[in-house]
């Protein structure tokens, strides 16, 4: 077996990270993760490994994480963040497709519809209205996330974010 190499790594007093994320929009709600006790959620996804593509990176942490095939679909945002968490600053670029999940799994029934242990984390699933105020109250980050999800365009968007200034 390979060595696995996460594309994560401290330089100089900040962390990088490369992260691929799925969005899944299923009857007007958003799958997101929330893990351990964390104060925020995110969308599902995970670190890209050295070598791979971040489409292939993407089925292979939903595999790891939702314990089910996803269909990957159009790249919908590239993101560079620059942010803290917990006194540590971070560079983060990421690539966020959309995803098709099987036709089964969606909103309804008690949420978190899915809790699963990954990688010594607990990871709680939940779909999560887009309009109203459900992704705020759930704090969704990044923080530009919840407004361009409500308003999807179809065509890739670039979205450089700053911890600290306005979000549209």
């Amino acid at each position: 077996m390979n060595e696995r190499i996460l594309l994560s790594f401290p330089v100089g007093g900040t962390c990088f990270n490369y992260r691929v994320a799925g969005v899944a929009i299923r009857d007007g709600h958003v799958l997101v993760c929330r893990e351990d006790d964390d104060s925020y959620c995110m969308l599902p996804g995970g670190r890209v490994e050295m070598g791979e593509p971040s489409n292939v990176a993407l089925v292979r942490e939903m595999a790891e994480e939702l314990v089910m095939p996803v269909e990957v679909g159009p790249l919908l945002f590239t993101s560079e963040s620059f942010y803290g968490r917990e006194g540590d600053r971070y560079h983060e670029l990421g690539f966020i497709y959309a995803i098709e999940l099987p036709e089964h799994v969606g909103p309804g029934g008690q949420q978190p519809f899915l809790v699963r242990e990954d990688e010594g984390h607990l990871l709680q699933f939940s779909w999560l209205p887009l309009e109203g105020s459900a992704l705020k109250d759930a704090c969704l980050l990044p923080p530009w996330l919840p407004a361009r999800l409500r308003s999807l365009s179809g065509a890739p968007e670039h979205v450089v974010f700053h911890e600290g200034e306005a979000v549209e």
